[in-house]
């Protein structure tokens, strides 16, 4: 039976990851045609550095996020097994801190990092059934689109 991701967290999922690909175009130069012209037209100038920017401001946001979403798991158990899912739940935003004194490249490698191993945290949490049936469906989209972003921001 393939679980289907509710509505509501599909489509907020889906929304938060506008800053995600507007960063990568920004970051390319795609949106240039679009979105901006020469500043005495009138139009906003979003120099390419401002994709990368955004990419590394909303990646360490959406991490850090995801360390309450995290710990909102550990939660739902007790004891021994609670501990631990607080400590890995906490590890995500304290990655996202630990990257704050690198250049923007670099940040986006370590953030990229830091989602690959969220992915691997959220399969803890949904092997113990803390997290939603359908959770790795959406985690698994969601993450990679994410990464191609992040990769995107990179190495443009």
């Amino acid at each position: 039976m393939i679980l289907q991701i509710p509505r509501a967290p599909l489509l907020l999922g889906l929304a938060g990851l506008i800053p995600f690909v507007a960063g990568a175009c920004i970051a390319t130069g795609a949106m240039n045609g679009l979105l901006t012209a020469a500043p005495d037209e009138g139009f906003l100038f979003v120099p390419q550095s401002d994709g990368v920017s955004l990419l590394v401001l909303y990646g360490t946001i959406i991490l850090s996020f995801m360390s309450g979403v995290l710990w909102g798991f550990a939660t739902k158990t007790q004891g021994p097994r609670a501990i631990l899912g607080y400590v890995l739940s906490v590890l995500p935003a304290i990655w996202a801190l630990l990257t704050a004194g690198q250049s923007p490249a670099d940040r986006l490698v370590y953030l990229g990092a830091g989602f690959a191993a969220l992915l691997l945290l959220d399969f803890y949490f949904y092997r113990l059934e803390l997290a939603p049936p359908w959770w790795m469906r959406l985690r698994f989209l969601l993450t990679g689109i994410v990464l191609v972003c992040l990769t995107i921001g990179r190495w443009v």
